[in-house]
């Protein structure tokens, strides 16, 4: 017996490696990949052809497909050309809700019984979204979200009540679907020897919850066939609906995103008032013609106020920019929560309440804004990362963007020890390095410094005598082997740390890489 409603899921294979094509016009049949921080988030059939798969780093990718299509990631893009799609399966069902771009879920019972069952809806609908969107998809039918996502990657129908048979023999991996962050979960399940969907399932709930995180309760339900979570049992309040009229009508893009944000903190801050968060998400605009577009918006997991910011402006873009775009602009949008849960299910991180959170979502919104005037990498942060020296450590990541240390617990030989530079120059900084004798000191290729060195010169400045110094340690970088110096300067404010780099050879160039506390 299961309590998860019975759905059509219609998925877009590959969505954004398809939408990207689509918006650059590069050939559909090329190898291609959509990269986020340099790894890959998404990649065309001919691209895993060639050994490219999703989390691979840029550069491995390239090596085993040289002749790669690189996109960045644009989930604002996505969205906005997987609009004529949804409008092609609303056309046919009612119902309609876009789970993420590249995949919407209908009610199967209406549509089936009016088309004359579930196998002729399905078939309806592919040659519906051929014909109006001109992409190709696969549907699946069975009962809840999850394993119907899961049959429509195979394209099949699972008899009403199989769900749990269907999901038993699946791979424990498919709970990590894209956006539902169990790649964790997934790795400890697999360690502990269950290795598919059906082990998983036959573990007693109480047993779940005692051992594993949280999110492993729901990751259970469904593998059992159930849905996301229990229903809400009690009455929703009146006022949880959030309207906006505007006195000018919405018709740039740019307009549509600054409403979205002020409308997603009001919306999301109501829902909270009242103990509760938006999982199913209606967005309603109606036009100064009086023309109304309704779109539901399905989110795994409960939305945020910036989450649900960016599915109203999502929104708005693809009725702004489609074909068939509304005759004049938006004078009224309305958000309406289809469905909610309990407020405990959005895990607020420690440090996100009082008067330093709302600095932070001032900033944040600002920074977002920043983004949406100049591009994603306009606004970067750094991240410590693996690497030899102390500016190959740093790598800046788009605000926004996951901050996860990619290469970080990789032994790095020939890594510089601890304690780092307090200061790395973005650009090399020229040096003269002499001995007691006024000739400039070499390192050769056994690693030794030619005479030990006298006085420093930093950017043609006053040399400075050297109090002590320390290596030389080779290293290698980018293909060449360099040495590095560390030393001790007199200076008239005091004493200044510098670590040196020099070319090993009869040439030497001396660069300051960085300067210690």
């Amino acid at each position: 017996m299961t309590d998860a409603p019975r759905l059509l899921v219609l998925w877009c294979p590959d969505w954004p490696v398809v939408a990207a094509g689509a918006a650059a016009g590069t050939p559909p049949a090329a190898p291609a990949a959509v990269f986020s921080a340099n790894r890959v988030v998404a990649c065309s059939a001919a691209a895993r052809a060639n050994g490219v798969g999703r989390g691979m780093r840029r550069r491995d990718a390239q090596s085993r497909c040289p002749g790669l299509v690189v996109h960045q990631h644009d989930p604002d893009r996505d969205a906005r050309l997987f609009e004529p799609v949804a409008a092609a399966v609303e056309s046919q069902a009612v119902g309609v809700e876009v789970v993420r771009p590249g995949l919407v879920a209908v009610p199967v019972t209406g549509a089936a019984g009016y088309f004359g069952g579930e196998a002729a809806l399905a078939e309806l609908l592919i040659d519906e979204v051929a014909a109006r969107a001109g992409v190709e998809c696969q549907v699946g039918i069975a009962d809840g979200l999850f394993a119907a996502t899961l049959a429509a990657r195979r394209s099949a129908l699972v008899p009403r009540g199989d769900a749990a048979e269907f999901l038993a023999p699946l791979a424990i991996g498919e709970l990590d679907q894209p956006g539902d962050d169990r790649g964790e979960l997934v790795a400890l399940l697999r360690r502990l020897g269950l290795r598919t969907l059906g082990a998983f399932a036959a573990l007693a709930e109480r047993d779940v919850a005692g051992r594993f995180p949280k999110d492993a309760i729901t990751a259970h339900r469904l593998a059992r066939g159930l849905s996301e979570r229990p229903p809400l049992r009690r009455a929703l309040p009146p006022d949880l609906s959030v309207t906006e009229t505007f006195e000018h009508p919405l018709a740039r893009i740019d307009e549509a995103a600054f409403v979205a944000k002020t409308l997603g903190e009001r919306f999301f801050a109501g829902l909270a008032r009242h103990g509760l968060a938006c999982t199913r998400l209606a967005v309603v605009a109606v036009t100064e013609a009086g023309e109304e577009r309704v779109r539901v918006w399905r989110c795994a997991e409960p939305l945020t106020a910036r989450a649900t910011a960016d599915r109203v402006r999502w929104q708005c873009e693809g009725w702004l920019n489609a074909r068939d775009r509304p005759t004049a602009g938006i004078v009224r949008l309305r958000l309406d929560p289809e469905e909610v849960v309990g407020g405990q299910a959005l895990q607020l991180q420690f440090g996100s309440l009082g008067r330093d959170a709302d600095a932070a979502e001032r900033a944040g919104r600002a920074l977002v804004r920043i983004q949406g005037l100049l591009g994603p990498d306009a606004v970067v942060t750094p991240l410590l990362d693996g690497g030899r020296g102390p500016a190959e450590r740093v790598r800046l990541v788009p605000w926004g963007e996951p901050r996860t240390p990619a290469t970080a617990g990789q032994p790095w030989p020939g890594r510089l020890p601890a304690p780092s530079p307090a200061v790395v120059s973005p650009r090399p900084v020229p040096a003269a390095v002499v001995d007691a004798t006024g000739t400039e000191v070499r390192c050769t290729a056994r690693g030794e410094l030619s005479h030990p060195p006298t006085t420093v010169s930093v950017d043609d400045g006053p040399p400075r005598r050297v109090l002590g110094a320390a290596g030389p340690w080779i290293v290698h970088h980018r293909g060449a082997r360099l040495a590095r110096v560390q030393v001790i300067l007199e200076t008239d404010d005091g004493d200044v740390a510098l670590l040196l780099r020099v070319t090993i050879g009869d040439d030497p160039q001396w660069t300051v890489e960085g300067c210690y506390d």
